[in-house]
């Protein structure tokens, strides 16, 4: 049986990036749980031309990185919260996706901020955004502030458990994935 594929997608431009070491957690806990692979990046992996791009087919870092995400078995979004919302270069790289290219997939989403006040934006933004997709959108959201990370890597011990909850989600979508 084929191992699942998993991609992680940070929708943010800084290095290093909370919204990415978070994504990259959940990728390295979902391959640790379920096997298989995982895909992480974010806007700056999608080259030069990513902010130009409208359409597929001009620009190769992003046409790798768009395939990796629609056809990975599970995905993990993150976010930073920008103005209350996701950021405009994360809704850019999602708007090029086809509408029913994510339908039955599951989906673990996540932000990032500098407090708690911004924890809804998983239920008021990311939720709605891909249930358009027709996606699986996982139970469990993972919302992280600034006081969550040390040396760059998410420590806080209820995030952590959080996270971990929200990773076993994938196991019911994923028939392949070995045993949890």
């Amino acid at each position: 049986m084929p191992s699942p594929r998993f991609a992680a997608f940070a929708g943010s431009w800084s290095q290093p990036s909370k919204s990415r070491a978070l994504v990259t957690q959940a990728a390295d806990a979902a391959v640790a749980r379920f096997g298989g692979t995982a895909e992480v990046f974010d806007i700056a992996d999608l080259g030069a031309d990513f902010g130009l791009a409208s359409v597929p087919g001009h620009a190769p870092a992003l046409d790798r990185h768009l395939r990796a995400f629609t056809e990975a078995d599970a995905i993990i979004v993150a976010s930073p919260v920008y103005k209350g919302s996701y950021t405009g270069l994360f809704k850019h790289f999602i708007d090029l996706i086809a509408p029913e290219a994510l339908a039955g997939k599951p989906v673990l989403l996540a932000a990032t901020g500098g407090g708690h006040r911004h924890a809804l934006i998983i239920e008021h933004q990311l939720r709605p955004l891909f249930g358009f997709f027709e996606a699986h959108v996982l139970g469990t959201g993972i919302y992280a502030s600034s006081g969550d990370f040390a040396d760059g890597r998410l420590v806080d011990a209820d995030v952590l458990a959080r996270l971990d909850r929200g990773v076993a989600q994938f196991g019911a979508y994923l028939p392949t994935a070995k045993a949890a």
